[in-house]
């Protein structure tokens, strides 16, 4: 099973972008994953191509066209394609390690990226798009926010990483924020590396790592505590 992106965006040519290097491009050249980036102004009306209108009632900016927007997945997404289906928006649900972990083990994602004042409701409905943020701001479009998405959800596909358990300790997969790290010198600018990491103890290195997750959490993010 090949976890497989269909993107759909009115700039085809942002993708692949960042996710064309490092472990994300390794892994498409690999084929451990695939991406394909569709034009929605494909779909567009009359002879401009138009994608977008007024707000009805009124108000600044522009709206994507719903019968556009359907034109477009209709014709990205065949007929019994279960893949979900996303829409990036700030007023989504936020997108979570639980949720790239899960994605990433299925059979992918098809992804909207929008763009001006937002997406005609009737379209997200009828097509029945999630709404996904990855964060409490505003960009210009979806494109950057569905290559974090996919970002976190590739990197996570068994294969891509050099050790699968690379993963495993890393923020948000036991509910802290990682540890710190350290490495070579020893000694730098009067600053040691903690005696417990250097002690060949595996369980005293353990705790510590624990202890030091909780610390940074409790310090930086209290609410991952409270849930």
């Amino acid at each position: 099973m090949t976890f497989r992106a269909t993107i759909l965006t009115l700039y085809p040519d942002m993708f692949p972008g960042p996710l064309g290097l490092s472990l994300s491009g390794e892994a498409l050249t690999r084929g451990l994953w695939s991406l394909e980036a569709r034009n929605i102004r494909d779909h567009g009306l009359g002879r401009h191509r138009a994608v977008d209108d007024t707000p009805a009632g009124g108000g600044p900016g522009m709206v994507l066209r719903c019968d556009v927007l359907a034109a477009a997945l209709d014709a990205a997404v065949p007929a019994g394609d279960e893949r979900p289906r996303f829409l990036m928006s700030p007023r989504g649900r936020p997108l979570s390690q639980a949720l790239a972990r899960d994605l990433a083990t299925g059979d992918g994602a098809v992804i909207v990226c929008g763009r001006f004042e937002g997406v005609d409701e009737r379209v997200i409905e009828g097509r029945e798009l999630q709404e996904l943020s990855i964060g409490d701001y505003v960009l210009s479009g979806g494109e950057i926010a569905a290559m974090v998405l996919l970002d976190a959800c590739v990197r996570l596909i068994p294969g891509v990483m050099g050790k699968d358990e690379s993963g495993a300790e890393e923020s948000f997969e036991n509910g802290l924020l990682e540890y710190p790290h350290y490495t070579r010198p020893r000694e730098w600018e009067g600053r040691f590396i903690p005696e417990a990491l250097l002690s060949g103890d595996h369980a005293r290195i353990a705790r510590w790592r624990r202890e030091q997750g909780e610390a940074v959490t409790r310090a930086r993010r209290p609410d991952l505590l409270k849930t």
